[in-house]
């Protein structure tokens, strides 16, 4: 199906430009190939057919994706043997076909321009951030490392984030004022306005940190009360919903 489409993209790239480069205007060659005027002014503008192929074909979701970060490191490594990265990568969970993988690498040889694996969204870094670092598959685990290495803002917030989750889940509380402390030194807007907000409260949120109580009891019941209370809107008075609070 790619084949396909780029053969299709370099004749069609060819045909307009030997039109265009012949005298004819643009409206011209819209009208002899039956295609839109923005069409043919994309081509036009395209000095070589693979700047063309940067759109919905290309970016494309592959079972490649989430190790094309590795294959890259590795290719700056030195190691450019196509059967010798997809031995690697198999072991990481990659469950795609040799040939995919030699495909990548013969683009990279290929092409005038650079080609890297495309940059992860922000949701799925913001995941990999918040998840327990032991239930990232080794790709998410190799994928966060690239983008700590090249980003020092996003290192030193996993950093922040993952020590303040540990507070949290051993009880830790009493680590707080260093951990405030660290996230200051650091050039984090964001977290300097939670730890401000933290600070304003800092007694009642070390107690939460440690302590082993918690609201979430309360919280419960005033969710199952609110919830009664939706239920018979308009259908009884404050007796029956008393009544059904006690004995619900």
């Amino acid at each position: 199906m790619g084949h396909r489409f780029a053969e299709r993209t370099r004749a069609k790239h060819a045909t307009i430009h030997a039109l265009l480069d012949a005298g004819h205007s643009k409206r011209s060659v819209a009208r002899q190939l039956g295609m839109s005027q923005n069409t043919v002014l994309r081509f036009s503008r395209a000095d070589a057919p693979e700047d063309l192929f940067d759109g919905q074909w290309q970016n494309r979701a592959s079972f490649l994706d989430e190790y094309k970060t590795y294959l890259d490191d590795r290719w700056n490594e030195g190691c450019t043997n196509a059967w010798k990265l997809w031995e690697e990568i198999v072991p990481l969970g990659y469950r795609g076909s040799y040939q995919r993988v030699r495909a990548y690498l013969h683009k990279k040889r290929t092409s005038p321009r650079p080609v890297t694996a495309r940059p992860p969204s922000p949701r799925a870094v913001a995941g990999w951030i918040l998840r327990y670092p032991n239930t990232l598959t080794e790709s998410e685990q190799l994928q966060l490392k690239n983008v700590r290495t090249h980003c020092p803002e996003v290192d030193a917030l996993t950093r922040h984030v993952r020590s303040f989750a540990a507070m949290l889940t051993g009880r830790q509380g009493e680590r707080l004022p260093d951990w405030l402390d660290a996230v200051r030194q650091d050039d984090l807007p964001s977290l300097h306005t939670l730890a401000a907000g933290i600070d304003r409260d800092r007694d009642a949120v070390i107690a939460g940190l440690t302590l082993p109580w918690n609201s979430g009891v309360v919280e419960g019941h005033v969710n199952r009360i609110k919830m009664l209370k939706r239920q018979m809107f308009g259908r009884a008075g404050f007796d029956l919903l008393r009544k059904r609070v006690l004995l619900a």
